[in-house]
């Protein structure tokens, strides 16, 4: 369904002609649909995760392997929301040239994650792509997980 601004109320808070694949510290927010409470509970004033919890737990802590130019600070997963602070750092990579008569073997080129071959992804990530990357992915496995749960009561 297309926006409609007189049936939709959510307005962007995001600045208009930023350049959110630009290194800095991010404040990112995620809400569950509808905002039930899919991963857990609080008791005792202690977050209690659950399986689906458990999973975006982990999936957090597995995109810098996705994205190699974040570093990853505070985070943390409630009962129908997560918090964090996601970083973009300034990623170079160095590149060794083939020439032997080269007077410097090391040429830096910006844009590419230390140890990434260029030729292998040359795309400038956003912060929505990783954002969406991670929403994506945990949203596949719960569903996943979900069919499996259902498949394991019916038999």
């Amino acid at each position: 369904m297309a926006y409609n601004p007189n049936i939709h109320n959510r307005r962007s808070i995001r600045l208009k002609g930023y350049d959110y694949s630009q290194a800095g510290l991010y404040f990112i927010t995620i809400c569950c649909k509808d905002r039930e409470c899919f991963f857990g509970k609080i008791l005792n004033n202690e977050m209690i995760l659950n399986d689906a919890g458990k999973m975006v737990d982990f999936e957090w802590l597995e995109l810098p392997k996705r994205f190699a130019n974040i570093k990853l600070h505070e985070y943390i997963v409630m009962p129908n929301h997560f918090h964090a602070i996601l970083e973009i750092v300034e990623a170079t990579l160095v590149v060794v040239s083939n020439d032997d008569n080269a007077q410097n073997d090391n040429v830096v080129e910006k844009g590419h994650p230390q140890g990434v071959d260029p030729a292998v992804d040359t795309m400038v990530k956003t912060l929505g792509d990783m954002v969406g990357a991670f929403q994506s992915i945990t949203t596949v496995k719960y569903i996943k997980w979900c069919k499996n749960k259902k498949l394991e009561t019916i038999q």
